[in-house]
C-alpha cells in the first residue's frame, strides 16, 4: 500500500515505525508526569508528617509595649504547631483580643516559619493615682495598672491629681486629637481647678515652659502651641496662657505679682 507525502509516494510499511516511535514518546512523557506528581505528593505526605513540618521560627515585629512571649502566647502557636494548622486569618483574630493591639497579620513561611506584625495603640497619657500608673489608649481605653519596677514611664505624659472619670473621659477626648508630636511634647498634666473653673489644668512642657489652659476647648488651643513658642525667647521661660485668647508671663513677672499681692495682703 501506498501513501502521498509531499507528492512522494511512501509505503505503509516505511510510515509504521515512525508512528510507534511518536506512541512510545508520548507515552514515556505521561509516565514522567505522573512519577513526578506521585514523587511530589508522596513528598508532601512526608514533609506533613515528619518534624520538619512543625514551626521553628517565629518572628515578632512591631512590638513596643506588649512582649513578643505575649503575642506568640495570643496566637497560640508553639514549636508543637504544624505549619499546616496555622490559619493566617484566626490568629490574626486572637492577637487582636488584646487592648493594646490595633493590627496585627500572621503569614506563615514555608518550609516552617511564621511572622507576625502587629501594630499597637499609641499610648497617649498615664494616669498617676495612688502611685500607681494607668497608661490610656489613643482610642481613648485605660489599660490595667502598669507594672513599672524602676523605670517610670516616660513615652506619654503624665495626668496628676484627676478625680473625676467623666472629666478625664472628656480630656481624653480633647488629647487625642492633637498631632502626636505635640503629645510627646506635654511632660506632666495637672488638674488644677480653681474657684470660677472647675475644669482648669496646668501642664508642664518638656521644653521648660508652663502652660495654663481649661479642658473646653482645649484641642483647638492647644494645637497652637507650636506657632506660640517658635515666637518666644527659649532662655525665658513661663506661663503660655490658653484660656482665654493667647499671652505669656514670664516667671519673674509671676513672681513680682505674686509678692505684691502678699504686701497687699499684710
Amino acid at each position: 500500500m501506498f501513501l502521498m507525502d509531499k507528492g512522494k509516494v511512501v509505503t505503509l510499511e516505511d510510515r509504521v515505525p515512525k508512528i510507534k516511535q511518536l506512541r512510545k514518546q508520548k507515552a514515556n512523557r505521561r509516565l514522567i508526569i505522573y512519577l513526578s506528581l506521585f514523587f511530589i505528593l508522596l513528598a508532601l505526605i512526608i514533609y506533613s508528617q515528619s518534624p520538619l513540618s512543625k514551626v521553628a521560627v517565629i518572628e515578632v515585629t512591631g512590638n513596643n509595649h506588649v512582649s513578643k512571649e505575649e503575642i506568640i502566647n495570643l496566637a497560640e502557636i508553639t514549636k508543637e504547631t504544624s505549619i499546616w494548622r496555622v490559619n493566617e486569618e484566626k490568629k490574626s483574630e486572637l492577637i487582636l483580643e488584646h487592648k493594646e493591639i490595633a493590627e496585627a497579620t500572621v503569614q506563615r513561611k514555608f518550609p516552617n516559619s511564621v511572622e507576625i506584625n502587629v501594630k499597637e495603640n499609641n499610648r497617649v497619657a498615664y494616669i498617676y493615682e495612688s502611685n500607681n500608673y494607668y497608661p490610656v489608649m489613643d482610642n481613648g481605653k485605660m489599660l490595667s495598672v502598669l507594672e513599672i519596677g524602676n523605670h517610670l514611664p516616660d513615652d506619654a505624659p503624665l495626668m496628676m491629681n484627676w478625680r473625676n472619670g467623666e472629666m478625664v473621659e472628656y480630656f481624653i477626648g480633647e488629647l487625642i486629637k492633637l498631632p502626636q508630636s505635640i503629645i510627646n511634647s506635654i511632660s506632666e498634666i495637672h488638674h488644677t481647678p480653681t474657684e470660677i473653673d472647675a475644669n482648669h489644668i496646668t501642664l508642664f512642657m518638656n521644653d521648660g515652659f508652663e502652660v495654663s489652659a481649661t479642658i473646653r476647648g482645649f484641642s483647638e488651643k492647644m494645637i497652637a502651641y507650636p506657632s506660640v513658642v517658635e515666637q518666644l525667647d527659649p532662655s525665658v521661660k513661663g506661663v503660655i496662657n490658653l484660656e482665654v485668647g493667647t499671652f505669656f508671663k514670664p516667671y519673674e513677672s509671676v513672681e513680682e505679682e505674686e509678692d505684691g499681692t502678699d504686701e497687699n495682703d499684710g
